[in-house]
């Protein structure tokens, strides 16, 4: 699925987690959550509530508030470290990511109807070798996808429960986005809404560099 000459990068694998795969993956993100509870991110400067609310499992997670956007190894409410990445997430890195070192971090954003999430960049990591990949897990959404600079074109692709997105390559810094969620188009979660999966490596492979001990911070725009 190549949306912009720029985004040759960009890989689409539609279905690639069956019905049991996602119930699976579900069941597992569900106890992520009960350690790690959704938390609603702010804008750095207006400090306006994101529509979407978050949480993190791995050694790093990404927040957003009043300093900035980062990575840090701890939950903002609680304190509590991150749930580590399970096993099936691990193991879908593997098969995908074409890239040597483990992911440090997986944000999950759950979507309800209203939610929506604007064009960006993810510019927050230190080595954009490695590639983001994206898992759908619930209802559909309208997903638009450019290229490296925000006023490039656009392109838009409706993704369904347990398809997976990689963006990599020329892609890596593709500007992209959620413009609307379809409400009901899934019953894979019995309260609706959408929880999309995002896999990171956020430093520099591990034989260049150890992690942060600060948080990495971010320059690029407001994506919420």
């Amino acid at each position: 699925m190549n949306v912009h000459p720029n985004s040759a990068g960009l890989r689409l694998y539609p279905g690639h987690l069956d019905r049991e795969r996602q119930e699976g993956l579900l069941a597992a993100v569900r106890g992520i959550l009960d350690a790690a509870p959704l938390f609603t991110p702010r804008m750095p400067q207006s400090e306006r509530p994101f529509t979407v609310r978050m949480s993190n499992c791995g050694p790093l997670g990404w927040v957003s508030d009043a300093n900035g956007y980062r990575y840090q190894a701890t939950h903002p409410d609680s304190g509590a470290p991150w749930p580590p990445l399970p096993p099936s997430l691990l193991a879908l890195w593997t098969d995908l990511a074409r890239y040597p070192d483990p992911p440090e971090a997986c944000l999950i954003n759950f979507y309800d109807a209203g939610a929506k999430m604007g064009l960006h960049q993810d510019r927050d990591e230190a080595d954009f070798d490695a590639p983001v990949i994206s898992i759908s897990l619930g209802d559909s959404c309208l997903f638009r996808v450019g290229g490296q600079k925000r006023n490039d074109p656009t392109c838009s692709v409706r993704l369904s429960s347990g398809d997976v997105i990689v963006l990599g390559g020329a892609a890596r810094l593709a500007f992209h986005g959620v413009d609307r969620i379809y409400p009901g188009t899934s019953r894979l979660l019995p309260e609706g809404g959408r929880i999309n999966l995002t896999l990171r490596r956020v430093t520099r492979r591990a034989s260049e560099t150890r992690y942060p001990q600060a948080p990495l911070e971010s320059s690029h725009d407001a994506r919420y």
